[in-house]
């Protein structure tokens, strides 16, 4: 089960993205005093009373927006904002009062049938009565609930109002579960694969790209443990998608991605790897997923002794950005080595989920340092101090220097390879965050 969406909307310049951060309890949304910084939906978690949702900032909506480009897309934006929402939080000004343009979002609102939680922002004094909150009655949206979004003030009101509207055993995915998001291009056997490994006819089945519209979760146990299959829409180029119930559809899949702990990449072996493929990856490879490619309909393919390798090394090359990938050959028709497919989601998760001590990484570190220094660039050499992991998920890493702008990416790729030789990490990427240090500060140098 997905966690529920809560939609964040309002004119420009309420103070959508900073109420936006301080629920995420991150810096996420750009936050600027001028009107429609936020362009693109954003989206983040949010957890309330050991329950959790998934929220999103959106633009501000402007509702005049002839001859404006860019308005007009914020304004698409937010109301596919709308459509994707189980609660909508519409944010207005309690400063700057009632605003003809608020009235019609409100009725905007309304039609949309979704609850609304009305959310009067920058009540940033306490004690004071804001008057100007009596005009938003006449909204007919409820009791405004007076939030800071700069000093946090009301937002543990806010999440009650929200979460009333919730049912009450709206949960998010099981945590025991591995949850698994197939993605790829339309029609490259995904709602197929997950057809075969439940068992039994979770989704539609069509050779018409586009069949699947919404992501289905699927839940199942087996001898390899718990896992959450999620099945989603096909991923066609953008300049190709016009209707606007697939760009929903995507949107989900995108969503699906975030919620999900591996990443299997579905690429149809008759057409072969494709650079839409390498883009439907590169969405996993960035949000910091474990991967698998998978090649389906394995079965199609007329095959000879060098069939198989050489697939593999078209693969390579056109994923040379996800090398640590496994590759495995399936048929969802057929069912061949589809069980496979379960040993290397565990492998995988486990590996994405990896922690490794400070003293053995540093270890590795200085046998990597000591066998191929770092070269100089201009009379100046980089000196590591130390490194340490610092999250999973995936594993990430800070790195210690003298220098930041003499760590240079070679050298990076020279340290990633050490470690995935010592540590494996099979299917999943790495990130190196690189920090500034005074030699003073740390002893002993590597």
């Amino acid at each position: 089960m997905s966690k529920p969406i809560v939609a964040f909307l309002g004119r420009p310049n309420v103070g959508k993205s900073t109420l936006f951060n301080k629920l995420a309890g991150k810096r996420i949304s750009i936050v600027d005093d001028t009107p429609g910084v936020t362009r693109d939906r954003v989206y983040a978690d949010c957890d309330w009373r050991g329950r959790s949702i998934s929220l999103i900032d959106t633009g501000g909506i402007e509702l005049d927006v002839k001859n404006d480009v860019i308005a007009e897309e914020i304004k698409n934006q937010a109301e596919i904002a709308i459509e994707l929402s189980d609660v909508i939080v519409f944010v207005v000004d309690v400063k700057a009062g009632l605003t003809l343009s608020e009235e019609e979002i409100s009725r905007t609102l309304k039609k949309s049938g979704k609850p609304v939680v009305l959310c009067a922002n920058k009540a940033d004094k306490t004690g004071n009565i804001n008057y100007n909150i009596y005009e938003f009655y006449g909204l007919g949206l409820g009791d405004p609930i007076e939030v800071s979004s700069v000093h946090g003030h009301g937002t543990g009101d806010l999440l009650d109002a929200i979460f009333k509207f919730l049912p009450e055993n709206c949960e998010t995915e099981n945590k025991e579960f591995i949850s698994v998001a197939i993605i790829g291009k339309p029609n490259v056997g995904k709602s197929s694969l997950v057809n075969f490994v439940s068992g039994s006819s979770r989704s539609i089945v069509s050779n018409i790209a586009g069949t699947t519209r919404d992501t289905i979760d699927t839940y199942l146990s087996n001898s390899y443990g718990n896992f959450n299959f999620i099945d989603t829409a096909g991923i066609r180029r953008r300049s190709k998608v016009s209707e606007k119930i697939e760009k929903y559809s995507i949107i989900r899949a995108e969503m699906a991605v975030e919620r999900s702990d591996v990443c299997v990449i579905m690429i149809d072996a008759i057409e072969g790897p494709t650079e839409q493929d390498t883009k439907v990856a590169g969405m996993a490879h960035e949000a910091g997923k474990g991967c698998i490619i998978v090649v389906n309909k394995w079965d199609a393919v007329s095959k000879d002794s060098k069939t198989l390798e050489s697939y593999k090394q078209r693969i390579k090359e056109k994923f040379l950005f996800m090398s640590y990938a496994p590759i495995l050959f399936v048929s969802a028709k057929t069912g061949q080595r589809v069980n496979e497919l379960f040993k290397f989601i565990k492998e995988v998760s486990g590996f994405n989920s990896l922690r490794i001590s400070t003293g053995v990484l540093n270890e590795v570190l200085a046998r990597a340092v000591t066998k191929t220094p770092p070269t100089t660039h201009k009379g100046k050499r980089l000196k590591i101090y130390y490194m340490t992991q610092v999250s999973v998920r995936p594993p990430t890493f800070v790195f210690f220097v003298n220098k930041a702008d003499l760590f240079h990416f070679s050298y990076k790729h020279y340290i990633e390879n050490n470690l995935r030789e010592t540590f494996k990490f099979t299917g999943t990427p790495i990130h190196f965050i690189v920090r500034e240090k005074a030699e003073r500060n740390f002893e002993p140098k590597i």
